[in-house]
C-alpha cells in the first residue's frame, strides 16, 4: 500500500534525515519526499495498514516535524510512479 502525507518538512537534509530513519524503522518501507510541492510531500510504499501509517507519523513527529495522511481524492496520488523511491524531489536537484 502506498500512503502519501503532507508535512512541514522543507529542507532537503531535513527530509534526507526522516528517509533514512524511515526506512530504518519499516526495513520493508520505501519513502520519499517532493519538496517542490506545496505540501512537502511524503510518500511512503510498503505501508501495511492504518496503524503503521500513524507510527510513520509519530516517528516524523518525534523528529519535530508535521506530517498528516492525505485524503486518496488527492490528485497527487497518481504521480506517485514519477518520483524514484528513496529521492527527495526539488527543483532541479535530487539525490
Amino acid at each position: 500500500m502506498i500512503e502519501v502525507f503532507k508535512t512541514d518538512v522543507t529542507g532537503k537534509d531535513r527530509a534526507c534525515m526522516l528517509i533514512n530513519e524511515i526506512h530504518g524503522a519499516f526495513g520493508h518501507c520505501r519513502a520519499n519526499f517532493d519538496l517542490d510541492d506545496c505540501d512537502h510531500i511524503l510518500r511512503v510504499t510498503g505501508i501495511t495498514g492504518e496503524a503503521e501509517a500513524y507510527r510513520i507519523i509519530s516517528l516524523v513527529k518525534s523528529f519535530g516535524n508535521k506530517a498528516e495522511i492525505l485524503p486518496d481524492d488527492d490528485p497527487l496520488i497518481g504521480e506517485k510512479e514519477s518520483i524514484r523511491q528513496g529521492e527527495v524531489v526539488l527543483s532541479s536537484l535530487s539525490l
